[in-house]
């Protein structure tokens, strides 16, 4: 596990080593080492991503209403997003974790793999500045704010999955949250969707709503 080899797949080369290996361990792996975790990390990248999203919208999409600009930060800095962007950096090979995570393939976690891509993200704004961060962000989500920009009218998964189940007349509908962990000021959900009483579908997400929404969304996939 060389990070010469990750700093080269993100883009960036970091001055202070130690600040990227912060941000790469799970709070797993610091509790059983005495050291410190990413979370702290995390909490700050969280912030500054929503930043930067939210100034690229403004200055990028200037006709854009400001309603529309929060729909479109909310579909792209979520956890999916974030997964996806550890997934193409090979982030779960540099993950620091503690022996239980690793036995419970934790490496591969949609939760803690988010998680770390909110932590390198403060660790490059602490190593350097804010303009590196924001390179970092925009080159990673330039793609998915395209998307979500052109398609930020159409309707919300929920209500399309609503309205595929009861086109041939009323089905009971239900978002069930199974599972909240995490800190306190980063939590997160687990919900399921059921249909009469049977599962479609699981999301995850930092919300009751965003998970019920990404559940929402799984479901329409399997519907397919």
């Amino acid at each position: 596990m060389d990070l010469k080899d990750f700093e080269k797949e993100i883009g960036y080369e970091f001055k202070n080593k130690e600040l990227l290996k912060t941000a790469l361990k799970h709070i797993s792996y610091a509790h059983e080492h005495k050291q410190e975790s990413n979370e702290k990390l995390e909490f700050l990248g969280d912030s500054i991503l929503e930043f930067i999203t939210s100034k690229f919208l403004y200055n990028h999409y200037i006709n854009l209403r400001e309603g529309e600009m929060t729909k479109v930060r909310s579909s792209v800095v979520c956890e999916e997003s974030l997964y996806k962007i550890a997934s193409k950096h090979g982030f779960n090979n540099y993950l620091y974790l503690g022996k239980g995570e690793q036995g419970s393939d934790g490496r591969n976690k949609t939760a803690i793999l988010a998680d770390s891509v909110e932590a390198v993200i403060a660790a490059i704004y602490l190593d350097s500045d804010l303009e590196h961060a924001e390179k970092f962000i925009i080159d990673n989500l330039r793609e998915a704010i395209d998307f979500s920009t052109k398609n930020v009218g159409m309707k919300d998964y929920k209500t399309v999955l609503q309205e595929k189940l009861q086109v041939h007349g009323t089905v009971k509908i239900e978002y069930v949250l199974i599972e909240e962990s995490g800190p306190s000021h980063r939590k997160t959900f687990v919900s399921e969707v059921k249909c009469d009483g049977k599962v479609l579908a699981q999301g995850t997400g930092y919300s009751k709503k965003a998970s019920e929404m990404e559940a929402a969304k799984k479901a329409l996939e399997v519907l397919k």
